[in-house]
């Protein structure tokens, strides 16, 4: 007997209420476990299990936010690691670590790096 492979419409019941990225993941999980032989109701537990852990980890991954406190053209800058542009300029050191504060406040995954005025890193919060 030959399965017919589970897309992004057409997947197990159980899938439903997986987030989206979690189910997409399962689908191809659970495909390859059938290709492999697994029964079919072994192979959807297996995939759901597996697919749960690799997106949180991704997921988690994803929301820890990284900000650097920098030297910005004579004024002080809050960035986001890996972006291209500073998120807000401020005159003096401690109204950007006011600010820098409260961003890692909000979020708990979320870190603060201070540099020094010649860049090199001063402290990690």
């Amino acid at each position: 007997m030959v399965l017919m492979p589970w897309n992004k419409s057409d997947y197990p019941p159980s899938m439903k209420n997986l987030t989206e990225s979690t189910r997409t993941k399962a689908i191809e999980i659970a495909n390859a476990l059938l290709e492999e032989g697994y029964e079919e109701g072994r192979a959807i537990s297996i995939a759901i299990s597996k697919a749960k852990e690799v997106t949180n980890s991704i997921d988690s991954s994803e929301n820890d936010v990284t900000y650097h406190l920098v030297p910005h053209s004579g004024e002080w800058a809050i960035k986001k690691e890996n972006s291209r542009r500073v998120t807000e300029v401020f005159q003096t050191k401690n109204e950007a670590l006011v600010k820098g504060n409260k961003l890692i406040k909000k979020n708990n995954n979320a870190r603060l790096i201070v540099h020094k005025k010649d860049g090199t890193i001063e402290r990690v919060s």
